[in-house]
């Protein structure tokens, strides 16, 4: 999607601002003891009353409201009856169309007390996903937003998931222009544009290089170690971005 009236841009930070505030309620509920189904259901309610619609079980009927994954599960988890234990590492990520506009977040956290290697890889992904933000403009080359990630992956001594990465958003839950790598890929030129909305959303991980599909169908794992998401949906222009959630 490009912004092009001042009503779009509205209209994506309702959609945005709903889907920010129900990760936070379901990050608030994530306690030991809760399920992931229950904590599902949460986000289903306060979709519904909103008005808005699940983007996962819109496009691709998917079994779920939101994506809640748990462990070595780090993207695309079912909800489902797995309970949730103190220093679990989960992920939500909450996606909605409302009024017609698509928009799209998602954060990981550890349950109770993190860990230091959970805090290093938290953190680390969290700098990854900002920084990547703050170097977006209008005309400068897509590519420079894997090369940022990757760069704070290297200096942080973790890896980049290179089989995952952002894309654009808004009029649909995956649109143009496409995937954009998480890594720095020279042969990439595509270029962002003025009003160009897009998520940006690294995946980091302390051992493993490509995410693997579980026998469900959905589920994302890493073979070795743990990996964390944090994204936001952004609206590029020639100044500082506009994060919508």
């Amino acid at each position: 999607m490009t912004i092009e009236h001042a009503s779009e841009l509205e209209g994506l930070r309702r959609a945005g601002s709903l889907v920010a505030a129900i990760l936070a309620g379901m990050r608030a509920a994530a306690v030991p003891g809760v399920r992931t189904r229950e904590l599902d259901a949460l986000g289903a309610d306060w979709l519904r009353a909103a008005g808005a619609r699940s983007a996962p079980q819109l496009t691709y009927d998917f079994p779920g409201a939101t994506c809640i994954s748990v462990g070595r599960i780090f993207a695309h988890g079912i909800p489902d009856d797995t309970v949730l234990r103190e220093g679990d590492l989960v992920n939500i990520d909450v996606s909605a169309e409302l009024d017609g506009y698509f928009a799209d977040t998602g954060a990981s956290f550890v349950v109770g007390a993190a860990s230091p290697p959970q805090q290093r890889l938290l953190a680390a992904t969290l700098e990854a996903r900002d920084a990547a933000i703050a170097q977006l403009r209008a005309g400068e080359r897509i590519n420079g937003i894997g090369r940022t990630i990757e760069s704070v992956a290297a200096r942080r001594g973790l890896r980049v998931i290179r089989n995952l990465g952002s894309h654009g958003v808004g009029r649909a839950l995956h649109e143009a222009p496409g995937q954009i790598p998480g890594h720095y890929d020279p042969r990439d030129g595509r270029r962002l544009h003025e009003g160009m909305v897009i998520t940006v959303e690294p995946f980091l991980a302390s051992h493993a290089t490509l995410a693997e599909e579980a026998d469900d169908g959905w589920s994302l794992y890493c073979r070795r170690g743990f990996a964390a998401q944090f994204e936001h949906t952004v609206v590029v222009t020639s100044g500082e971005p506009v994060v919508v959630t």
